[in-house]
C-alpha cells in the first residue's frame, strides 16, 4: 500500500464523511424532523438517494429517534442521553442506542408517522445493504479495492463518532446561551456542518439555522441558504427568514 495513495484515501473517506454530515443535517434533521426548510423534490431526490448510498439510513427511522429525542430530553426516554447512559456509552456505542427506537416499529410509528413508505422505500431505500454496498463499490471502482476499502473503512468510523458527539459532546460539554440542558461547542460545529450548536438547536428546534451569533459557523445553513437563492428550498422558520446574512460573515 503506497503511502500517499493511502492519505489519499483517508481523505477521501473523510470527505464523503463530511458530505453525509451535511445530508443528515439538511435533509433528515432539518427538512424531515423538524420541518424547518421544503426543498424541491429533484433536491430531496438527490439528498434522498446520497443518504442511502453513504449511510444505509431509513429518513422515518432517523426521524423517530431524533424527534424522540426533543420529547424527552435528558430524561427517562431519551434514546442518547450522556447524563442517562453516560458519555462513553453514547459516544462510543450511538449505534446500539438508536437502533432500539429504530427498529421499534411502534416506536417509528409514533414520531415519524407523517413518513410512511412509499414506492421508492419499497424498491430501493429499505434496503439498506444495497445502498450501502453501492457506495462502497463507486469508491472501490474511483480508488481501486484497497483504498476503496480504507475510504469506506474512514468514513464509517468519522461518520459515527461525529454523530454520537452531537449528542455525546452536545450535552455534556459547551456554551449555554440559552436555558436549556444542551450546549453548543464551535469546534464540534465546525466538523458537523453546523449540528455542535446543539444548544441554540434545542432553543428554537424548528430553526433552519442553527447559528445564533457572531463566529458561529453553520455550514447547514449556508447550504440552504445557497438553495433557497436557487429556487430549490423554501425556509419556514421565521427566525431563519428574518437573516439575510450569514453570522460567521
Amino acid at each position: 500500500m503506497h503511502p500517499s495513495s493511502a492519505v489519499a484515501a483517508v481523505l477521501v473517506g473523510l470527505a464523503v464523511s463530511q458530505l453525509a454530515t451535511l445530508v443528515t443535517t439538511v435533509y433528515l434533521h432539518r427538512a424531515l424532523s423538524h420541518r424547518a426548510v421544503a426543498l424541491a423534490p429533484g433536491l430531496t431526490a438527490v439528498l434522498r438517494t446520497l443518504t442511502w448510498v453513504s449511510t444505509g439510513i431509513k429518513p422515518r427511522q432517523w426521524v423517530a429517534v431524533h424527534r424522540k429525542h426533543h420529547a424527552h430530553t435528558d430524561v427517562p426516554g431519551d434514546p442518547h442521553s450522556p447524563k442517562i447512559e453516560g458519555f462513553l456509552a453514547v459516544q462510543l456505542g450511538n449505534v446500539g442506542l438508536y437502533r432500539k427506537v429504530a427498529n421499534d416499529p411502534e416506536q417509528v410509528q409514533r414520531y415519524a408517522r407523517d413518513l410512511p413508505a412509499d414506492g421508492w422505500d419499497r424498491a430501493l431505500f429499505d434496503r439498506a445493504l444495497v445502498g450501502l454496498g453501492l457506495g462502497i463499490a463507486l469508491l472501490v471502482a474511483v480508488l481501486g479495492p484497497a483504498y476503496g476499502l480504507l475510504a469506506a473503512a474512514v468514513h464509517t468510523v468519522s461518520y459515527l463518532l461525529l454523530n454520537a458527539a452531537v449528542n455525546a459532546v452536545g450535552h455534556t460539554w459547551g456554551k449555554q446561551p440559552f436555558a436549556n440542558g444542551a450546549r453548543n461547542s464551535l469546534l464540534l460545529a465546525l466538523v458537523t456542518a453546523g449540528e455542535g450548536l446543539h444548544n441554540n438547536h434545542h432553543a428554537a428546534p424548528t430553526s433552519a439555522r442553527m447559528a445564533m451569533a457572531r463566529g458561529q459557523i453553520d455550514a447547514g445553513w449556508l447550504f440552504i441558504r445557497a438553495a433557497r437563492a436557487l429556487g430549490w428550498a423554501t425556509v419556514r422558520s421565521r427566525q431563519a427568514e428574518r437573516v439575510d446574512e450569514p453570522v460567521a460573515a
